[in-house]
């Protein structure tokens, strides 16, 4: 095909401290009067509202610990520290933790997993959407975020490969800043921010727009990419009220609208030999196809701490769009259809979670998520009729396929931490996940996990959770595969005879185990952690036509494993991490969705487990700063990261039996900061060494064009405190 739009990330990179914890969370007293940036409060302020809101902040935080999972942390402070600062986007920020895979389009993957991430702002669950370039959140509302994977307490299910628990700004620091930021590839970024208190009231609002000549990765590895322009813009707001000492409300609001050009590949013409109104010669070099993602969320929340009982009760709502607009001669002439594509989905719902303190020994935790989600999708194609022997007859004929659907989901669990003694504890508990929409299914899913502490510095863990994780309902094909048939847009796995296998995916059924260490030795501390799984109906995605819509499908039965290790280093104003991991996914058999495969891939797949196309065996990651503290540069900043990918998988002998080129790329960064005027500077390279390197090739189960890193480009940037 010769589909210019993609799904890979820019090669942005990013600084970040690392920490792994697999100990239990602090109790709300014990955080209070710590310095964990999860919950500390600024001192920006003083007072009895710094203790009421360091004790609530820690009570929210004691009803979702990570006890047994693998967690990696990223704060704010780190963020603005990395090459981009906070003017990156949030997914390349992710790339520099452990286990982080880099895929097109701002998709990534951990532990080699194809999406099945939940986003969780404050404790309150953000609904999916169906953005596939877009970023919905920015970094700029991040006080701190951790990456939790690995076998995850009962709280978290059905997006499971990893939870991204985000604690936003809250207005304890009064104030903000202005700034202005670009460069290379007619890059502007202008972005504002603010919070501040009145009364019993925080508030914090961000707001950003960008454009730039690169929005999706290049298609042909060229300095400037053809037909690549990005406007983007994006907002946040976050209020508080703090009712009394024990009763807080809250509500978070956001919005973005993102339009993409989609890149176009230079010096190709169409060779089908199709007729659009006599016209059969078209360049690829003027073909105008675009992209436009938008959502608007609200998430509203009260929590109350009394006595041994925390709740905190949430209602999550998020409108998602996407709208796909064809060149519709250029592509009738190159792929023999041209879809104009619109999807949209709307969910809401609830969500009441509580811990009890039983005893010293025993802390209860349970709760109760119902959420309802509607998806609309219409698309308009222009196709051509075919004759027996697969010559066009006449003009493009257009098919219309309108669909609507509804999806429940309903989900409870309880579970026990359990103090055996004092250095081991046992997390224990279950859940029930029930859903209806293009099919239903449930699950009752056993969770355990054990953290030992044998000696001062050494954290032990392990854990097993049985995972269910139904299908992205958005993204799910709503297409009706007979109304292309004799059509240039008949579908792969349609012999033009027979029905063809068209079944709803099915939810992913996974047994996980996990096991791993820490251990701090002085200033460094080093982590390794090991998993195996085992899933039916293993859910992976792919892209199967010409708009730019990841459509999810089952593999019949999958197996992941995998290995990961990190280690840190800080000491005064030196900060130095590297990750490093190794895994291998693959996939036998395939469930559901067959129409949109080859046959001959379908036969081989189902006697032969493939690598699944996101596979990677080796991906690490590494980087350090150095702030100067006196001096004639006090106040300055130096610091540079890397990534780098063995290669995600392509076509060889057999379907995705190859894999890429192997990648390394280098940032870094300079800044200094006035304190006077209170001004700040910046200057940042990427890809120092102009390295063309290639994240997709464009084969592959699902895979759609080629997509490149983004060459060498110089930033600059300049921010002023108000």
């Amino acid at each position: 095909m010769i589909r210019a739009t993609l799904l890979s990330s820019a090669a942005l990179l990013s600084f970040a401290p690392i920490a792994a914890y697999a100990a239990p969370e602090a109790t709300p007293a014990s955080v209070a009067a710590s310095t964990d940036d999860q919950t500390a409060p600024s001192t920006a302020k003083s007072g009895p509202d710094i203790v009421v809101t360091g004790r609530l902040d820690a009570a929210r935080a004691s009803i979702q610990p990570s006890l047994g999972a693998t967690t990696y942390t990223i704060t704010s402070e780190t963020i603005k520290a990395l090459p981009g600062g906070e003017n990156q986007q949030l997914n390349q920020i992710l790339l520099q933790l452990p286990g982080v895979v880099q895929d097109g389009g701002g998709q990534f993957h951990v532990r080699d997993d194809h999406n099945n991430l939940q986003y969780r702002i404050n404790g309150t669950i953000l609904p999916e959407g169906v953005a596939v370039f877009g970023q919905t959140l920015s970094p700029r509302l991040v006080e701190r975020f951790d990456l939790r994977t690995g076998a995850l307490p009962a709280q978290y299910g059905l997006r499971t490969a990893g939870i991204i628990d985000i604690t936003t700004k809250n207005g304890f620091k009064n104030g903000g800043q202005v700034s202005l930021y670009g460069g290379t590839n007619d890059t502007v970024q202008p972005s504002f921010d603010y919070g501040g208190s009145t009364g019993n009231t925080n508030y914090f609002v961000t707001g950003s727009y960008k454009h730039s000549n690169i929005g999706i990765e290049a298609v042909d590895g060229s300095r400037t990419p053809l037909h690549d322009k990005t406007n983007q813009y994006q907002g946040f707001v976050y209020v508080d009220h703090t009712l009394d000492e024990n009763n807080r409300v809250s509500f978070m609001g956001g919005y973005s609208d993102q339009s993409f050009q989609i890149p176009n590949p230079r010096g190709l013409t169409p060779g089908n030999g199709y007729n659009v109104a006599g016209v059969t010669d078209f360049r690829s070099e003027d073909l105008d196809e675009r992209q436009r993602e938008r959502t608007a969320f609200g998430l509203a929340s009260l929590l109350r701490d009394a006595g041994p009982v925390t709740l905190q009760a949430s209602l999550f709502a998020r409108y998602s769009s996407l709208r796909y607009t064809p060149d519709v001669t250029g592509e009738l002439l190159f792929n023999g259809i041209a879809q104009k594509a619109f999807k949209q989905d709307f969910t809401f719902g609830g969500q009441l979670e509580g811990v009890y303190r039983a005893s010293d020994a025993h802390t209860l935790r349970g709760g109760v998520i119902i959420s309802r989600d509607r998806s609309n999708s219409k698309t308009s194609s222009q196709v051509f009729q075919l004759d027996d022997t697969g010559a066009q007859l006449g003009q493009p004929i257009t098919v219309v396929d309108n669909s609507a659907t509804t999806e429940m989901t309903y989900s409870v669990y309880l579970q026990d931490e359990w103090k055996i003694a004092e250095p081991l504890i046992v997390n224990f508990g279950g859940r029930f996940d029930h859903y209806t929409g293009f099919r239903a299914e449930s699950q009752f899913s056993p969770r355990i996990n054990a953290v030992l502490t044998p000696s001062k510095g050494l954290t032990l863990h392990a854990g097993y959770a049985r995972y269910f994780s139904p299908a992205p309902f958005s993204n799910v094909a709503t297409t009706s595969v007979l109304k292309f048939r004799g059509t240039s847009a008949q579908a792969p796995g349609d012999d033009g005879v027979t029905t063809p296998l068209a079944t709803a995916p099915f939810a992913e059924r996974q047994d996980y185990f996990d096991v791993g260490a820490q251990q701090k030795l002085g200033r460094f501390t080093l982590g390794i952690d090991a998993y195996h799984r085992r899933s039916r109906n293993l859910v992976d995605e792919g892209q199967f036509g010409a708009p730019i819509i990841l459509t999810p499908f089952n593999y019949t039965r999958g197996r992941i494993d995998g290995i990961e290790g990190n280690v840190s280093y800080q000491h005064g104003p030196v900060f130095a991490y590297a990750n490093f991991s190794y895994a291998k996914a693959q996939g036998l058999g395939i469930a559901s969705g067959q129409f949109n495969f080859d046959p001959g891939d379908v036969a081989y797949i189902a006697r032969n487990y493939i690598y699944l196309d996101h596979d990677q065996t080796y991906t690490g990651s590494a980087g350090a700063s150095y702030h100067f503290d006196q001096g004639f540069l006090r106040d300055s900043k130096l610091g540079g990261s890397m990534i780098y990918g063995s290669g995600l998988r392509k076509d060889g002998d057999v379907p995705n039996g190859g894999k890429l080129t192997p990648y390394a790329v280098f940032n870094l960064t300079a800044s200094h900061d006035f304190k006077g005027p209170g001004i700040e500077v910046r200057f940042d390279v990427l890809n120092v060494a102009d390295r063309v390197y290639e994240i997709r090739d464009g084969s592959g189960v699902g895979v759609g064009a080629p997509q490149f890193g983004a060459r060498r480009g110089f930033m600059f940037g300049i921010s002023k405190t108000i």
